[in-house]
């Protein structure tokens, strides 16, 4: 999709600022990218867009025209922010999280508080009303989320791999 981007970029910049934009242009497309976009957040704003410019292409209200070119700015946000460069190393391995970290993250626990056992099984019994198999959980997940529990509750018992 990356290869697209820049593509899309340059097309509704031109459509932006131009003088008086081509807004069956702009509708058909941003209609290719709500088709051809992998990004739920590019294709949201694609898809919100869409209604506005089609009632552009027909309509001479200043106010639609305004709705019109504001739905095509946010558009464009979401493809600068898609590729906009990333500070920092590239291409970096995120940071492998410890057994305790992982099952905190699964019950859904902060990691940087020092939790009590009636803390870590009120979280263990929230989040397992949903995910038992009894309730339309998978029964895998439930497992996960059982052992989670153990590690929390008993951390000498497992080894780190963090």
């Amino acid at each position: 999709m990356m290869e697209r981007l820049e593509p899309w970029k340059i097309a509704l910049e031109r459509l932006r600022s131009a003088d008086s934009a081509d807004w069956a242009e702009a509708g058909r497309l941003v209609a290719e990218i709500v088709r051809m976009s992998t990004d739920t957040m590019l294709r949201q704003a694609a898809e919100q867009a869409l209604p506005v410019l089609r009632q552009a292409v027909d309509n001479d209200d200043d106010s639609v025209t305004l709705a019109a070119q504001r739905r095509v700015g946010v558009i464009l946000e979401v493809i600068h922010d898609l590729t906009a460069p990333r500070f920092g190393r590239r291409n970096a391995l995120p940071k492998k999280l410890s057994n305790e970290e992982r099952a905190r993250r699964t019950l859904g626990l902060p990691l940087a508080v020092q939790l009590t056992c009636e803390d870590i099984n009120q979280a263990y019994r929230r989040a397992a009303k949903g995910m038992h198999p009894d309730q339309g959980g998978s029964a895998q997940a439930f497992i996960d989320l059982a052992a989670a529990r153990d590690i929390l509750i008993h951390p000498g018992a497992h080894k780190d791999a963090g």
